[in-house]
């Protein structure tokens, strides 16, 4: 078996050869700066434009509502804190296992604004308790929901459309942090009452750096970065042309063939969970992650039956074997600290086990999988 193994789809995908070669051909034809009156700067413009209209297409939105970003960070802090600042929102409500993004931003609008942050129940598995939610919305006016749609973590689904209708019949907004599932979801949002969204195009085999907000019409929602106009005034900044097309590209791919490729994912996925559960006595799936109609189909979270003093090199070790997975979000890679969100669902004793998430993608293989199931079962044995 070739190695490396590529097993960290969910932290950054491969940048598809098609995507490459799209971005080639601006940087070498589209150089013009987007603001600049003359052809070239117009050349830009016009494929800036272009990009967002196709890319607002697939979720059937209008074009001013898709604003470019650096990413689904920049895009999360946009929509969090000009809600504090700008729509004096004084109540967010969300989750202890959101990203970071959503979870470090509302700790600083807390010392910034003093709005009030409350968490949704969750159950032993890390499922929003919907009636809950609802009971916070009813007693708290003013109010703004933030739930990702795909954790990134355990990959727990989110009923998208169920909370954009409690927030709906309660007068709140909604963001969601679809990072994980844009490119792999289709989003429908004149079905869907969201009011924001964020998306980042290196989770869909795009290039890193580019992103982009869903912004409702009319939102209200002010600039987060400040100098020019572009992107309808919310984000100062030369636009980064040669990112955009390859975004747009990214997701046109994506959606393109999301029917036959999210099939031959689903199928890495379920092979790769009936071979460990064959194999590995006592493994356990963290989170919704063990099924496959409840969890995303691009990972899966897994808890190894292993003592804490031999686990603690276990990522280490199949780094060594040519194996590439991670712990939990990216993000927080070379933290010594337990997952946030491992530690909200995990029992103290499954805790100090190994837990690694294992993500897939199209480049992924079968004969992958066995080369993991077997290094696996080499380093657990020994």
């Amino acid at each position: 078996m070739k190695t490396p193994i590529y097993f960290d789809n969910s932290a950054t995908t491969p940048i598809r050869e098609e995507v490459i070669e799209v971005m080639s051909e601006v940087m070498k034809n589209n150089y013009g700066n987007a603001s600049s009156s003359h052809s070239f700067g117009r050349s830009s413009k016009s494929l800036i434009e272009k990009c967002r209209k196709d890319i607002a297409e697939y979720f059937k939105v209008s074009p001013s509502e898709i604003i470019f970003t650096s990413g689904g960070t920049e895009a999360d802090n946009l929509v969090l804190r000009s809600a504090a600042r700008d729509l004096e929102i004084k109540t967010f409500i969300t989750s202890k296992i959101e990203h970071h993004a959503i979870l470090h931003t509302l700790d600083q609008l807390v010392k910034e604004y003093g709005v009030l942050v409350l968490y949704v129940d969750l159950d032993e598995k890390g499922e929003v308790d919907y009636l809950h939610l609802e009971k916070l919305l009813q007693s708290n006016g003013n109010a703004l929901v933030s739930l990702m749609h795909v954790n990134n973590e355990i990959g727990n689904l989110l009923d998208i459309k169920q909370v954009s209708e409690l927030c709906k019949n309660h007068s709140a907004l909604f963001h969601s942090d679809t990072v994980q599932s844009v490119g792999h979801y289709d989003l429908d949002l004149s079905e869907i009452s969201i009011d924001f969204l964020a998306a980042s195009a290196h989770k869909f085999h795009g290039p890193k750096g580019v992103g982009f907000s869903f912004i409702r019409q009319d939102s209200g929602l002010q600039p987060l970065i400040f100098g020019g106009e572009q992107e309808r005034g919310y984000r100062a900044g030369t636009e980064s042309v040669h990112n955009i097309a390859g975004l747009a590209e990214a997701l046109k791919m994506a959606y393109d063939n999301l029917e036959t490729e999210s099939a031959y994912v689903k199928d890495i996925k379920s092979y790769f969970i009936e071979s460990l559960k064959s194999n590995i006595p006592g493994v356990l799936f963290n989170g919704l992650s063990g099924d496959l109609h409840k969890s995303t189909y691009t990972s899966v979270n897994v808890c190894f039956p292993i003592a804490p003093e031999k686990g603690a090199m276990f990522l280490f070790q199949l780094d060594l074997k040519g194996i590439a997975c991670s712990k939990g979000s990216a993000c927080q890679s070379g933290s010594s600290q337990n997952s946030h969100v491992l530690t909200e669902i995990l029992s103290p004793d499954d805790l100090l086990k190994p837990s690694i998430r294992f993500s897939f993608s199209i480049y992924n293989t079968k004969e992958e999988v066995d080369y993991v199931v077997n290094s696996l079962i080499e380093l657990i044995t020994h």
